[in-house]
């Protein structure tokens, strides 16, 4: 019987951020930089709002010795437990974005995300000088998971506002809460993660991404490692 070079492992969102944030999460030294457009981070959480599902993650159980770098600019507590072989992008956008945190980009400089969402009509938008005016719209979910905040206080707040600008009818002032409680719950969406175990050397991590993925394995090669 041949044994499995892997487990399977289901992860909460906000248990993934909190293991970047302490850096047991971590990324391999020559991993490619963050690349995504802010476009595609947009899609990811609506997605994610409409429970549709967004990819597996793909972790290597580290075997130390391994250079590493962080996600985020913030100073980690830990060396990694696990580096992140698929799903970089992913994970650094939803770090950036639910932490409120700036991120290194492809050039090697430092880049806020924000994303903004209109209750009212469940739409994620990129955050620009037309969200930011615009009062139906959270000018950046960020601010729904920051320190202190609790999700009864943010959407009462943002109600009060909102019908200073504008009527609400009775219908709206159901929907609006009902919303925004949904985006503040994205802490709770399932991840599915395939984790390999520290003992399977980096030829067959790369060939494991690449039977995965269907792509080319010295790219691979050259991305991961």
């Amino acid at each position: 019987m041949t044994t499995a070079v892997y487990k399977t492992v289901e992860y909460k969102l906000q248990g993934l951020i909190s293991s970047i944030e302490t850096g047991d999460i971590g990324l391999p030294e020559i991993q490619r930089p963050f690349v995504w457009p802010k476009t595609k981070i947009r899609n990811l959480f609506d997605s994610m709002y409409r429970g549709y599902p967004v990819g597996y993650f793909l972790f290597w159980a580290n075997p130390g010795g391994k250079e590493t770098k962080q996600i985020g600019m913030d100073k980690k507590q830990q060396i990694p437990s696990r580096l992140i072989v698929d799903g970089q992008q992913r994970l650094t956008s939803l770090y950036a974005v639910m932490r409120g945190v700036p991120v290194l980009n492809k050039d090697f400089a430092q880049e806020t995300v924000e994303i903004a969402f209109n209750p009212l009509e469940e739409t994620f938008a990129v955050a620009d000088a037309t969200t930011k005016k615009n009062h139906a719209f959270i000018p950046n979910i960020s601010q729904l998971w920051a320190e202190g905040v609790d999700s009864y206080s943010f959407i009462t707040d943002f109600l009060a506002k909102l019908e200073v600008k504008q009527p609400l009818t009775e219908d709206e002032k159901k929907r609006i809460p009902a919303a925004i409680q949904k985006v503040y719950n994205l802490t709770h969406y399932s991840f599915t993660a395939l984790e390999i175990a520290a003992e399977v050397d980096e030829v067959q991590v790369a060939e494991v991404f690449v039977r995965i993925n269907s792509q080319g394995k010295a790219s691979i090669r050259r991305i991961l490692f």
